[in-house]
């Protein structure tokens, strides 16, 4: 399948919630993107190591809390590890605000979204999140242009100024040998 800089992972135990989760995010994000779904923490990070492995990015993974393999807060960090610029959003119906820390402080969470969620800021949260992305993205690569540009002009402005040292080099031989 071709690169989608848009993959995104949903991660709940219960299918009718992933179910729910893939119309909301392709009404989101249209069909240009792939929605992969994990029906565990653990599936989840197996997952995103492929995915990785595959050479595809990840640009938003939700995950719910309460799981009973691997908790959400930990899945989000191990995911965050795995691909540091990948934007994470957890749903939960019991907020633990610790666990909302961890995951902000350890899993660069982008946003909590207490279950059940309204449609219309599911979509909006997506859509952001995404964008958000793709600027970070953007800007990394501009970023990457301009110190390729900054090395450039370095060195041709240490070739002039070897140039200029070796003619003012032979200019200074020159007036010497007039006097």
């Amino acid at each position: 399948r071709q690169m989608c800089i848009r993959d995104s992972v949903c991660i709940d135990d219960e299918p009718t919630v992933i179910d729910s989760l893939k119309i909301e995010l392709r009404r989101a994000v249209g069909d240009d993107c792939i929605i992969e779904t994990a029906e565990g923490g653990k599936d989840a990070l197996e997952l995103v190591e492929e995915l990785l492995k595959d050479g595809l990015e990840v640009a938003v993974v939700l995950s719910d809390y309460i799981m009973p393999d691997i908790k959400g807060d930990e899945v989000l960090t191990r995911i965050h590890n795995m691909s540091p610029n990948t934007l994470t959003i957890m749903l939960t119906g019991q907020a633990d605000i610790e666990a909302v820390g961890q995951a902000i402080q350890n899993a660069r969470l982008y946003r909590y979204m207490a279950k059940p969620w309204q449609p219309e800021d599911l979509k909006l949260t997506i859509i952001e999140a995404v964008h958000s992305y793709l600027q970070d993205k953007k800007l990394t690569e501009q970023n990457l242009k301009l110190a390729s540009l900054n090395a450039e002009l370095e060195r041709l402005i240490n070739e002039q100024a070897e140039i200029i040292a070796e003619r003012t080099a032979e200019l200074e031989k020159v007036n010497a040998s007039l006097m």
